[in-house]
């Protein structure tokens, strides 16, 4: 199984090295995701909603220029699931999102969730995601962090954010919560379940690809 992912903001080299590594660490046997840079017209960071509104053009841009060739379907790099269709489009290659096959699994299996996002722009814009999926009865709302850009690549930094959130949730008795950010390791030891959505969803596609 093939993947194309893009990033859904402009990052230099090493930004981009350790995103693709993070993919082959968490990509199951047979599953290769190749991630590309979006390009020049991609914000450098969500901080406002102009910022995901340009970088959802953008992905949506470079994923539709890009050739199907021996893709399984695309994928971007972004929680907020950028480019992905609410409904169908017929497209030959879908373009699936990770928020909404995380949220879907965890519904299915009759689960509320919540999420934790960096920042309120964001945290608006995932929460209006799982609305249009259809998915808000099952939804416990998102807690912010209010971290700066640069604790994406800090794992420890984020993840000690993240536990009192968790606490959070637990009092509300909410056992799973997605981590609202694609591009973060998650290692946050806690009885509710941080969900990593890039693990989970290429875990997803695996099990289900064609034999």
């Amino acid at each position: 199984m093939r993947i194309l992912s893009v990033t859904p903001i402009r990052v230099g080299a090493g930004e981009l090295a350790r995103r693709r590594d993070r993919y082959r660490r968490l990509a199951p046997p047979g599953v290769e995701l190749v991630l590309e840079e979006v390009g020049e017209d991609a914000p450098e960071q969500f901080a406002t909603p102009d910022d995901i509104a340009a970088s959802t053009a953008s992905v949506t841009a470079a994923l539709a220029a890009a050739p199907d060739g021996d893709l399984a379907c695309r994928m971007p790099d972004c929680v907020l699931d950028p480019a992905v269709p609410v409904e169908p489009d017929g497209a030959a290659v879908p373009t699936v999102g990770m928020l909404r096959l995380s949220a879907a699994h965890l519904v299915a299996s009759g689960r509320t969730f919540g999420a934790v996002t960096r920042n309120h722009a964001i945290g608006e814009a995932l929460a209006r995601r799982v609305e249009e999926y259809g998915y808000g009865p099952w939804f416990a709302g998102v807690i912010v962090l209010d971290l700066a850009f640069d604790a994406i690549p800090d794992t420890g930094r984020w993840n000690g954010a993240v536990r009192a959130a968790l606490d959070g949730f637990a009092a509300r008795g909410v056992t799973a919560v997605i981590n609202g950010c694609s591009a973060v390791d998650t290692d946050a030891p806690h009885p509710v379940e941080l969900v990593d959505p890039a693990a989970l969803a290429l875990r997803l596609l695996a099990a289900g690809a064609r034999p």
